[in-house]
């Protein structure tokens, strides 16, 4: 299938070939249609599927040929994403997508961790607002932004909203909306906390669920050390220098313990950022910048941000300390082998997380040949 076959305008399919992009994903070709004929939908397919464009391209193509005979702080479509780093990156597809369209669509991005002034001032005029739920109550309480006029709809990664906490702000912001108007929700997992919000949100849904595909899982070539906590820094420093990694992505359980890492590695000459809530905006978008660009041969990592961590191509993820969701370790090793990239995705252990290790191996049906680090000279 490509574009061509999903009725999209023709400005748009132009942004898409400018992009070289030649044919949907599986939740683009099946989601795309569902949005352009006005329903809600359901999207549940896994991050790095290509869900963003899935929502960015019928929303743009509801707006292209649209002139906007009034500008005002009155979006027309609002998209509610759990972290700066996915508003960030969720609003730059949706600026990518909108260039040479017919009349010109004004899109933004707010979120906290940054001043609220110069967001009030931007938001007058904005067609596309992206938001985190707690920075998007603030403006409404400041009447910066009204809801009323909205039309569509988008929750982006629900579940991890969900997980973070956002339960009572999502129902406080779909309190302050229309009730009659499209929703589109979308993400990773479908639990039963979920399906609750979803009998909230979503009228007579179209259901989606992209399976993963084996081969794409398997692409993920899984390795694990066992090792003492107080030896991780050299094993780690020893595996970067052993196997010459160039670009790796180091996943700490705190922010506290990230900033250690990336500390010692810049001590031993590896360069090295963290990134975590705790860090700045710029300090963040920045970090993130240079390790996609491969500037930056390690960036430390939190949980809480990974979800704006999007790379083709990355070829090593390290879990420095396990997490404690086997979900989370899903999503950890699913930042790499992507695009029919191989990737290698490794786990440092102590003896006393043994048990844990193999309750998420079992829900990932993988199995790991452990190192014990003991016999490696280092």
């Amino acid at each position: 299938m490509s574009f061509l076959e999903l009725n999209l305008h023709p400005s748009i399919l132009s942004n898409l070939a400018d992009q070289g992009y030649q044919s949907p994903t599986p939740i683009q070709a099946q989601a795309i249609p569902v949005a352009i004929q006005g329903k809600d939908l359901l999207g549940i397919a896994k991050t790095g599927s290509g869900k963003t464009a899935s929502f960015v391209l019928p929303l743009l193509n509801e707006l292209v040929s649209k002139a906007v005979s009034e500008r005002n702080r009155q979006p027309n479509v609002l998209v509610l994403v759990p972290t700066r780093e996915l508003a960030v990156q969720v609003a730059d597809v949706f600026k990518v997508f909108s260039r040479n369209l017919k009349h010109p669509v004004k899109s933004m991005a707010v979120f906290g961790g940054v001043s609220i002034n110069p967001q009030m001032k931007a938001i007058f005029g904005v067609d596309i607002l992206i938001a985190t739920p707690g920075r998007l109550l603030d403006l409404q309480r400041s009447n910066a932004v009204d809801l009323s006029k909205v039309k569509r709809l988008v929750i982006d990664e629900a579940d991890k909203m969900l997980n973070l906490g956002f339960k009572k702000e999502m129902q406080e912001i779909i309190a302050l909306l229309p009730k009659k108007r499209q929703n589109l929700l979308f993400s990773a997992t479908l639990s039963d906390q979920l399906a609750g919000l979803n009998s909230v949100v979503l009228s007579n849904p179209v259901v989606i669920k992209i399976e993963e595909k084996v081969a794409d899982v398997e692409l993920i070539n899984l390795s694990g050390y066992f090792v003492s906590d107080e030896r991780k820094g050299p094993l780690l420093r020893h595996l970067i220098r052993a196997k010459k990694m160039k670009q790796v992505l180091v996943f700490t359980s705190s922010g506290i313990k990230a900033n250690k890492v990336a500390a010692k590695l810049i001590k031993n000459g590896i360069p090295a950022l963290p990134i975590h809530g705790k860090k700045s905006q710029s300090a963040r978008l920045a970090a993130l910048d240079k390790f996609k660009s491969g500037k930056l041969q390690v960036l430390v990592a939190t949980d809480l941000i990974s979800r704006g961590i999007d790379i083709d191509a990355l070829p090593y993820v390290i879990n420095y300390e396990l997490p404690r969701s086997p979900k989370d370790f899903v999503h950890r090793v699913g930042r790499t082998g992507r695009a029919k990239s191989e990737g290698l995705a490794i786990s440092f252990v102590n003896r006393e997380e043994t048990h844990h290790l193999k309750v998420i191996l079992k829900k990932m049906k993988r199995y790991i040949d452990m190192i014990d680090s003991e016999t490696l000279d280092f």
